[in-house]
């Protein structure tokens, strides 16, 4: 194959995108995310977590203490894209199903709760009424 053709072949290449956690293997508590790039979302929060610098405190402190075989990274959905659709939005959606259904909040989990639409609404209302 010659560059072109490599380059080609690179550039068609699909990326996984999709649902995601991080499953500690001791106690079972997850962190829930989503991305545009699966294994480059697991090589960026391995390197993080390793480096001591996640940004998800409690997801931090407990792989300091338990170190990290244990714990899980797992793919929970894939999402495949769609013409006229917005990965961004849809991928969103899918991961406020799987935080609903999971809900790795607490002593379940490392997330921390979203705000409700309403709840937005009102900070959103009050910011302007400032």
């Amino acid at each position: 194959m010659n560059k072109k053709d490599l380059k080609r072949e690179y550039l068609e290449t699909k990326i996984p995108m999709g649902v995601y956690q991080i499953r500690n293997l001791t106690n079972d508590k997850v962190f829930i995310g989503s991305s545009l790039n699966l294994s480059g979302i697991f090589n960026r929060y391995k390197f993080a977590l390793v480096a001591g610098n996640h940004p998800n405190k409690a997801l931090q402190a407990d792989w300091n203490e338990l170190g990290a075989d244990n714990f899980a990274f797992e793919i929970l959905e894939e999402l495949e894209s769609r013409a006229n659709l917005d990965d961004k939005t849809e991928l969103a959606v899918l991961e406020d199903l799987w935080l609903e259904k999971l809900a790795p909040y607490g002593e379940q989990g490392y997330n921390e709760r979203k705000l409700t639409r309403e709840e937005r609404l009102r900070i959103t209302a009050a910011n302007k009424n400032k």
